[in-house]
């Protein structure tokens, strides 16, 4: 295994372990906003980084959080740079995540954002992450977050957020 390889997969391990600041259960590669790492002439690791909206507020905490984990871990220097070349998806979310998700009491996106369209149309039936009843009824189109819609199961009355597909 060559040296650069050797090094990207260690950062890539790294950043296995910084959580998302809004749902911490997943991580930043769980999510996807990890595009890439690579080594430059300088010998400086880049980490490509696509917030999951062009506004997230928490881009610099999270620039931070990259650079401090691998400062830590003996990577430097570091440069984390904010690619929005291409918006965010959740097609670029794990399915190790989606599941993580689910078991955190928040319903994942459903489908592809191919599928869905530029806008998927919100309904009642999403899958409740708590017993999993398909009687389900939208309450909101956002949640806690814009990327988020409440919605309340019939079937257990606990209410839960849905992951838009995006």
């Amino acid at each position: 295994m060559n040296l650069i390889k050797h090094c990207t997969d260690q950062c890539w391990d790294i950043l296995a372990n910084v959580a998302d600041p809004e749902i911490p259960v997943l991580s930043i590669l769980d999510l996807g906003m990890v595009r890439g790492i690579e080594l430059n002439a300088d010998e400086e690791i880049v980490v490509r980084l696509t917030p999951t909206y062009s506004g997230c507020p928490a881009t610099d905490l999270l620039k931070q959080q990259i650079s401090e984990a691998l400062h830590g871990a003996g990577f430097s220097p570091v440069n984390v740079v904010v690619d929005l070349s291409e918006a965010w998806s959740t097609d670029w979310m794990s399915d190790s995540g989606k599941t993580k998700l689910k078991a955190y009491g928040i319903a994942p996106p459903g489908g592809d954002a191919h599928s869905c369209g530029s806008h998927m149309a919100l309904t009642d039936g999403i899958e409740c992450p708590h017993c999993q009843s398909h009687d389900t009824q939208l309450l909101s189109e956002f949640s806690s977050t814009a990327c988020k819609a409440l919605y309340r199961c019939q079937s257990c009355l606990e209410p839960f957020d849905y992951f838009k597909c995006i």
